[in-house]
Parts: structure tokens; C-alpha cells; sequence
């Protein structure tokens, strides 16, 4: 006797094999990276002290200033730009400082603790694992550098303007400067996250990143080189602070353009998180 067997259709559409490994959806990859970040205490304390700390400098200086107002002079008077309270360059340098080791320590930490090898075990496309970590951190960073920098502004001219010297929100110049106080926190986080994956040493990297983003800038001045001048117009901590920060910069060869210095805030970022793609993807974990 001869069975007859018939064929049946597959309810199942076999995915086709693109060489990335397992798929795994966008969103899942996001919810994982952001317990992943929320899971260090570091990330926490970093980034809640921090925020304390830059709005008790912005409400220290705009204190003294208030008090030392009746002593000003009128050329002080007249060169004075209430800005400064908001943000000063200590202050924005701790936050470059705070950012940037945030961003150190969302891959240092995964690499030092092996988690990165299960993360990658799961998905294989190590691109796409970097490039959810600097989306997740650009965004929480953004996040923060959103509140930091109209909470540092509103609380340092609610006390200059008992003085009659208080800035609002809608003045000429103050958007360009809260824009640009908020972006640092993001640039620097992305800048952490390239020196972290090239590195992959918590300490040296974050005084990698510090030294890039802080000390280096600091130790050139305008120079009669043009080039220097270019070059170093470039660092967002020296852009920041020769223009960006500024409701009436000054001009000058040995100073950056606002394009310029616009300039330099997206580039670095980009090209930190084009190196960790690079590196994660090339070397062994």
C-alpha cells in the first residue's frame, strides 16, 4: 500500500540570514541600555550632585555680584554681562568634567565587568550596541543639560534683578548662550563614550577626557598663528568661552566665529562616536 503524504504550507517565514546575529528591535536594545546606565551608582551621583553643585555656584556668584554692585565702577558696569552668573567658566568647566565621565563610564563599566560580552553575545552587530549607548546618552544628557542651564539663568537673575540688572529669557542673545550652556553636557558625554571604548580604563579615560575637553584649551591663548587660532577655535570649551558664552562676543582673528564654534560643538561628538563604532567593532572584547 502506497502513501500519499501532502504537502502543507509553513506557518513560519524563515528570516533571512544577514549575518548580524539574533534580531533584536530597537526599542528592547534602548530599555537595556538604559538599565544598564541607571544601574551604576555612579551615573546617579554624578550626575544629581553635579546638578546641585552648578545651581549653588550660579546662586553663590550672583550673591557676590549683588553685593559688590554699588562698588562697580562704570566701566565695570558697562563691560558686565549678567550671563556669567548663570554659568561660569568653573562651572561649565564641572560640567563638562561630570558629563564626560558619565559618558566614560556607560561602556568602561560594561567592559570591566564582563557584561559586555553577554550584551555582545546577544547582538552580534556591535554597531548597533554603540549606537543605542550614544543615542541613550545623548539624550539623557540633553536632558540634563536642559535643566542645568535655564535653572542656573532663572535663579541667578532672580537675584540680579533685585540690583535692576536681571536678564529674561526672551532678551537679545540669552538663547544662543542657554543653547549653548545645555549642549556642552551631551558633547562632553559623547566625547567620554569614545575615550572609554578606545580605552577601556575607567581613570585613564576620564583623564583623557577631562585633558581634551578642559585642560588642553586651557593652555593656548590667541596667538599671531592663524592656524593655532583655528585649530583651538574648534574645542568646545575654548569656543564656549571666547564666544558662545557671550551676549555681545567680541570679534577678532584670534577668536572662533560663531559658526565656527557651532562647528566644533557637532563635530566632536560625531567623530567620538564614529571611533567607538570603529573600535568596538574591530577589537576583541
Amino acid at each position: 500500500m502506497t502513501s500519499h503524504l501532502t504537502p502543507t504550507r509553513s506557518t513560519a517565514t524563515a528570516r533571512p540570514d544577514t549575518g548580524d546575529g539574533p534580531h533584536v528591535r530597537w526599542r528592547n536594545l534602548v530599555a537595556a541600555e538604559w538599565i544598564k546606565l541607571w544601574s551604576l551608582r555612579s551615573t546617579r551621583w554624578v550626575l544629581g550632585l553635579g546638578v546641585l553643585i552648578l545651581l549653588g555656584l550660579a546662586l553663590q556668584s550672583s550673591l557676590d555680584t549683588y553685593e559688590q554692585w554699588p562698588e562697580y565702577g562704570p566701566i565695570q558696569r558697562s563691560h558686565y554681562d549678567p550671563m556669567t552668573e548663570a554659568m561660569s567658566g568653573a562651572g561649565v568647566a564641572l560640567l563638562m568634567i561630570g558629563a564626560g565621565t558619565v559618558g566614560v563610564l556607560s561602556i568602561v563599566g560594561e567592559y570591566a565587568s564582563g557584561l559586555i560580552r553577554a550584551t555582545l553575545t546577544a547582538v552580534p552587530a556591535r554597531h548597533r550596541v554603540v549606537l543605542t549607548k550614544a543615542v541613550l546618552l545623548a539624550g539623557v544628557m540633553s536632558g540634563v543639560g536642559a535643566f542645568v542651564s535655564p535653572g542656573t539663568f532663572l535663579l541667578s537673575q532672580a537675584v540680579l534683578s533685585g540690583r535692576g540688572i536681571g536678564l529674561s529669557v526672551g532678551d537679545p542673545g540669552v538663547p544662543g548662550v542657554l543653547a549653548a550652556n545645555a549642549v556642552l553636557a551631551p558633547v562632553s558625554a559623547l566625547v567620554g563614550l569614545g575615550a572609554g571604548a578606545l580605552l577601556r580604563h575607567a581613570a585613564m579615560s576620564v583623564v583623557t577626557t577631562c585633558g581634551l575637553l578642559v585642560v588642553l584649551p586651557g593652555f593656548f591663548k590667541p596667538t599671531v598663528y592663524q592656524w593655532a587660532n583655528e585649530l583651538f577655535g574648534y574645542f568646545p570649551y575654548y569656543a564656549w568661552r571666547g564666544t558662545l558664552s557671550q551676549l555681545h562676543p567680541r570679534t577678532g582673528d584670534a577668536l572662533p566665529t560663531a559658526a565656527e564654534a557651532w562647528t566644533g560643538f557637532g563635530l566632536w561628538p560625531v567623530l567620538a562616536v564614529m571611533l567607538a563604532v570603529l573600535v568596538v567593532h574591530r577589537r576583541d572584547v
